[in-house]
């Protein structure tokens, strides 16, 4: 049997996948207010459960892109959400903080290596014109994990406990495996694609009716370019923002708004909502503009240049009543996924498909080392000065800065002119 439009069934896949990963990632921030009861956790150890996290998340984003262009998109995949769903499981079992690290340690080291998977499977199936769009859609899966989080973590808490979170959470992983199992493969070894598609893909797509080659490349001579050093800049800078939000925000409506687990739940999955809104609009946005005949270059700055211009939106959060600094968070949430999807495109339009999975890594890797020195200068802020407001004005200039380091570093954004040099011995 033959799939049609396959192709965007293998994006629904990938948006999966990174639902469950958020899903995992969030059960911890969530949960913590209940785990708390059983392990005291304090604000400085917290930050150090996040950088651990962060640590191994952002060594393994750059191996782990490179383990996935050694082994292929598909076995590499599987390795990283095999890993991650039994990292997860382990936190149940956890009695102490030393415990929760380790834990910590192990999931970033599995889930290091799902963005660079998504994003060099988007590189195998996607045309460029179409290619934005499928990035907002696998981004999207991470914000809708990232929704689901919150009510179903104090669901499952209150009617259970907080151990049965992770347990729940890491054998969906488990069953997504099988499903990408039997769906996924190259197009030009795919036993399900259409004779259309496979045509569509041979021409709009350069090399997806080549054999699979696997050459890994020198990480010295992907810094040769500069549109490398700007992306991985830019991720230095910019996923700070993230990482604050995704893990302090639970621990800040539960420290300084003073809700309970269930008003968390209540609460914290709205800008999450807005999230997933900026990462299938995000990723919309520029294939149209792209479809009306604008440039590759100015579609993917445009799109860019919007969101980091919603983003210091963050800087009213902490003077705002708590409806209202929903609505800041919201609105600073879907500008940065609206931000990432188009920022990971860039990418995959710059370099060749066989070179994606190390870029993304790079990029995730810079990112994450950025996100686990401004995690720990969180925990000892609030630990000392107990206040959030230098914090958040910090975070709503980080995206602004990073749109310069695009605007200024990477420069034109098009493909290589020679980019079999990349694989040259």
């Amino acid at each position: 049997m033959q799939i049609r439009n396959l192709r965007w069934w293998i994006a629904a896949l990938l948006a999966a996948a990174s639902a469950l990963s958020y899903l995992d990632r969030q059960s911890l921030p969530v949960a913590v207010v209940e785990i708390h009861k059983t392990i005291p956790i304090t604000d400085t150890q917290y930050s150090w459960l996040v950088a651990l996290f962060l640590l191994s998340y952002g060594l393994m984003y750059a191996i782990g892109g490179r383990i996935i262009d050694l082994l292929g998109t598909k076995r590499g995949y599987a390795l990283m959400i095999t890993w991650w769903s039994l990292a997860t499981i382990f936190h149940g079992f956890v009695t102490n903080v030393l415990e929760l690290g380790i834990a910590r340690f192990l999931l970033g080291i599995g889930e290091g290596g799902g963005f660079p998977g998504s994003a060099k499977a988007v590189s195998e199936w996607f045309p460029a014109k179409e290619r934005s769009f499928a990035f907002g859609i696998f981004n999207t899966g991470s914000s809708l994990g990232a929704v689901a989080a919150p009510p179903l973590i104090a669901f499952v808490i209150i009617e259970f406990s907080w151990r049965w979170v992770f347990y729940f959470t890491g054998l969906l992983g488990i069953a997504w495996l099988g499903f990408w199992w039997k769906l996924y493969d190259r197009p030009n070894e795919h036993k399900l694609i259409t004779a259309d598609e496979r045509k569509y893909l041979q021409v709009s797509l350069p090399g997806s009716s080549s054999p699979s080659q696997v050459s890994v490349i020198p990480w010295a001579r992907l810094f040769q370019y500069r549109q490398t050093w700007g992306l991985v800049l830019s991720s230095l800078v910019s996923n700070s923002a993230w990482y604050f939000f995704i893990f302090w925000l639970p621990k800040y409506l539960a420290d300084v708004r003073h809700l309970d687990i269930a008003h968390i739940g209540y609460y914290a999955w709205i800008p999450y909502a807005f999230a997933g809104a900026g990462s299938f609009v995000g990723g919309w946005f520029s294939s149209f503009l792209i479809a009306r005949r604008v440039s590759l270059d100015h579609s993917r700055k445009i799109a860019l240049g919007i969101s980091a211009g919603v983003m210091p939106a963050s800087l009213f959060i902490v003077r705002s009543p708590l409806s209202v600094a929903i609505i800041f968070f919201s609105v600073a949430f879907l500008g940065f996924q609206f931000w990432s999807t188009i920022s990971q495109t860039v990418a995959s339009d710059i370099f060749p498909a066989s070179t994606v999975g190390s870029i993304i890594g790079l990029m995730g890797a810079a990112g994450s080392l950025g996100a686990v020195l401004f995690n720990v200068l969180v925990g000892w802020f609030l630990t000392h000065y107990h206040s959030y407001s230098a914090v958040m004005t910090i975070v709503g200039l980080l995206l602004p800065l990073s749109f310069f380091i695009i605007l200024f570093v990477v420069g034109r954004i098009e493909p290589l002119d020679q980019p079999e040099n990349l694989a040259t011995p």
